[in-house]
């Protein structure tokens, strides 16, 4: 018989044996990163973060864990619901608090039910869904989320759970032997593009290079975190990450830190972090004080692409959304995420919904994947 309980905060669970669940390299299910954030200020309930965070136990030994968050809004999330939040309002109900299954801030598909790897894996995956909607029923709450979930833990959700997806931009590694012979696979005009904009950072008298976190110091971070906190206020929106958590990533993480830095004088003026995992490099933060064309692309994309040729990671993930991503060598690739939702009229409205925006972003996909930056011979490389 399996046990379920709940935490108000990651501290309460060992970090040895949470990680030692966890299937894969993933660094952003990885206890330093989640308490990370809990411990430098990032997941605050005036922000609409609350840990929630589910263990499974057989006896006194623990065999499975979920990151899992009390929602007062929708934000950071990257799976956007407000339009189902604005009904159920309108319609009478609270649809917040609701519980979340997710890396907060990281539209990044990873585990999200750490089972480890025994024999039993699949039955304690259904078993943390099943106790996770078991919580949403006993708390009275409107929806439980599961978001940008592997397709091997998106099984573990059954009836009567939603399921969604929508599409992200990847690269992937076909064993290129450095830039220049990955740009060999794509197309002339896309290959012209890219080299005209590497040449314009090359000619803007910045110093660009690529760092791991551990290699800076406390001023460099500070420099990087005021860019990325720059880049958050200029649009308007709440840079939820703070300095210290920066500089904790940098002590627990390390190597696995990466940052494409642009320098001018000494000072950074801009710069791209990464987060690596075993085969996989993940772009994050980007952040920047001068306007220099083309720079962007050059520290968010061409340095990521070309540290993953490097190092021979298999695949580059630079994060959420972004079409214009498929003319510098990304291809679309689905996410998947998994809804319930407690009231099962307004979950059929839903699940109508969805069907047909389903039918839209598959048509969209067929879209974008008929305008392949690769040339024929590139694609079949």
């Amino acid at each position: 018989m399996l046990t379920a309980r709940f935490h108000d905060s990651l501290d309460d669970i060992d970090a040895t044996t949470w990680d030692g669940l966890i299937p894969d390299a993933n660094p952003f299910v990885r206890h330093a990163f989640l308490d990370g954030l809990e411990r430098t200020g990032c997941i605050r309930r005036e922000w609409g973060w609350m840990p929630h965070h589910l263990t499974l136990h057989d006896g006194d030994r623990l065999v499975a864990v979920a990151p899992l968050y009390l929602k007062g809004n929708s934000h950071g999330e990257y799976v956007f619901d407000w339009g189902w939040a604005g009904a159920w309002e309108r319609a009478g109900g609270d649809y917040y608090p609701k519980l979340l299954n997710a890396v907060p801030y990281s539209p990044v598909t990873g585990p999200r039910l750490l089972v480890g790897h025994d024999t039993h894996a699949h039955e304690r995956r259904v078993a943390l869904v099943t106790a996770m909607h078991d919580e949403a029923r006993r708390l009275g709450l409107s929806s439980v989320h599961a978001n940008f979930l592997t397709e091997r833990d998106a099984d573990a959700f059954g009836e009567p759970w939603l399921s969604r997806f929508d599409w992200q931009y990847h690269w992937h590694n076909r064993d290129y032997r450095d830039f220049d012979d990955f740009l060999a696979a794509l197309r002339h005009k896309k290959r012209k593009n890219i080299r005209r904009e590497r040449a314009q950072v090359a000619t803007s008298n910045l110093e660009c290079r690529v760092q791991h976190g551990n290699e800076l110091t406390d001023d460099e971070w500070r420099q990087v975190h005021a860019l990325y906190r720059h880049t958050f206020d200029s649009k308007g929106n709440q840079a939820t990450l703070t300095s210290a958590f920066f500089r904790h990533l940098a002590r627990t993480l390390g190597d696995a830190v990466v940052l494409a830095l642009a320098r001018r004088d000494g000072d950074i003026v801009a710069m791209a972090l990464f987060v690596r995992g075993d085969d996989t490099l993940y772009g994050r933060y980007w952040g920047a004080r001068e306007h220099v064309p083309s720079l962007h692309f050059e520290l968010c994309y061409y340095r990521g692409i070309d540290y993953a040729i490097t190092h021979a990671l298999a695949r580059f993930e630079p994060g959420a959304q972004g079409q214009h991503k498929l003319a510098r060598g990304f291809v679309p690739v689905r996410t998947r995420s998994r809804h319930y939702l407690a009231h099962p009229a307004f979950r059929e409205a839903v699940a109508a919904s969805l069907f047909d925006e389903a039918a839209a972003l598959d048509a969209w996909g067929r879209e974008l994947k008929s305008h392949s930056p690769y040339s024929a011979a590139g694609r079949r490389a």
